[in-house]
Parts: C-alpha cells; structure tokens; sequence
C-alpha cells in the first residue's frame, strides 16, 4: 500500500505503533507510535489536514482499528480498510475454531503437549495458566522475560516457506499450533506445514469491529481514492 501511494505521488504518511524494535523502512514519511485515543487521533487528522485514512492495521489490533472509525466518524474523514481475507480450512486441515485468546488456551489438552504458539507476544500470559505444555514461540524480536514457564522463543521474521515449516514443526516436536486468523501469504506456511504432518491447529477468529468499509487488495484502495475524488 506504501509503494502505490509513494507512486502516484501522495503526500501520506505511515503510521507504525511501535511495538517492532526494527520496522520495515517504508517509502513514505514514518511516525511511531499512539495517537492518544480517539481524541488524539481527532486532533492529529486536524492538525495534519488528513484527507482520508487507510486502516491498514493488522487484524487483530483492533483498538487501533476502533479508534481511527470512531475518529474518522467525528471527524467527517473518509475511511477505508485494508484487511487480507481471512484464512479458509481445506481438505486434510483438522482446525478448531475458537472465538478468542481464552478459548484457545482452554482448548488445549490437559495431558502435556509442545505446542506452537504462534500469536505474536501480546497474549502470552493467558497460557501461564497451563504449565504443564511446552511452548514454542517465533518472534521479530526478543522477548525479555517471558510469561512462560516453559518456552522457548526464536527470532525470526517472516515470510516464511513450508518447507520451514515442516522442519520447525518436526525439530521441535510440535503436537499443536495456536494462530490468529490474520489471513494473507506471509504467515500461511505454519499451516500447510501442519496439514503436510497431520498437526491440529486451534485457530483464534477476529475480533468483531463496527462495520467499515473494507477491501483486500491496495489497488481496491487505489480506486477508493479515485472514486472520492482524495486527490490522487
């Protein structure tokens, strides 16, 4: 999304929040970091004259999400989001569905597995409450202290192969997979590999926001400036 706008010569501007110690460089003028709530981020569209706001925000974060419709809606600001599809079960999948970080933490078993918590670092602290797993984490970063008390984390950034994948998941044993449903290519491979080796996957949903407009593909949000008449 970045690289279309830095072509068709948009003065935007990227927005990280910051939780990434070493972001990807992106052809665009970078800020990082909170607007301070919906208020915040009202007077930041004000003040930098915003004419429109692409919610490219990944699909978990959903307070950031919630504040930039509810920002948006204050403030007469046109609002898109960019949201990859979700992912679908396919033949040889065994998936279970569950609605949040709870239920997924309660879907594991009771007797000891090694299990793939590939969630990001966020939401760790609610596996504390099963200590009998053994949990293996990919992260960009490192972790510091972990809520776990039995991890192991390497660092890594994506994207990543199947065929990784398969190695990762057999180097370490692994009987489960816990991922958010964020869709799109980049993260994919963890379930490929679990299909290829017959390894369950508990799969968190999205969270529920207030209804938006939303596409799948920057050249849709291309067209969406087009159409608005947003000056490109």
């Amino acid at each position: 999304m970045a690289q279309a706008l830095a072509k068709a010569g948009l003065p935007a501007v990227y927005s990280y929040a910051g939780r990434t110690g070493a972001p990807i460089a992106q052809p665009l003028p970078t800020r990082i970091g909170g607007f301070g709530g919906i208020e915040g981020l009202q007077a930041y569209l004000a003040r930098e004259n915003i004419g429109a706001v692409i919610d490219a925000t990944h699909p978990f974060a959903a307070q950031m999400s919630r504040h930039a419709i509810a920002a948006c809606a204050a403030s007469a600001v046109p609002l898109i989001g960019l949201e990859r599809a979700p992912w679908q079960a396919g033949p040889g999948d065994t998936w279970t569905h569950v609605p949040d970080t709870e239920a997924a933490v309660a879907a594991l078993p009771d007797t000891p597995a090694r299990v793939f918590l590939a969630i990001g670092k966020q939401t760790l602290a609610a596996f504390a409450t099963r200590p009998q797993h053994h949990y293996l984490l990919r992260l960009v970063d490192p972790p510091g202290d972990l809520p776990l008390p039995n991890a192991t984390a390497i660092i890594q950034r994506g994207p990543f192969t199947v065929e990784g994948d398969i190695a990762l998941l057999r180097e370490h044993r692994i009987s489960h997979i816990v991922a958010k449903n964020a869709g799109g290519v980049g993260a994919s491979a963890k379930l490929a590999a679990a299909r290829a080796l017959g390894v369950p996957v508990i799969l968190i949903a999205r969270p529920v926001l207030p209804k938006r407009q939303v596409v799948d593909s920057p050249d849709l949000v291309m067209d969406w400036l087009h159409q608005a008449d947003l000056g490109v």
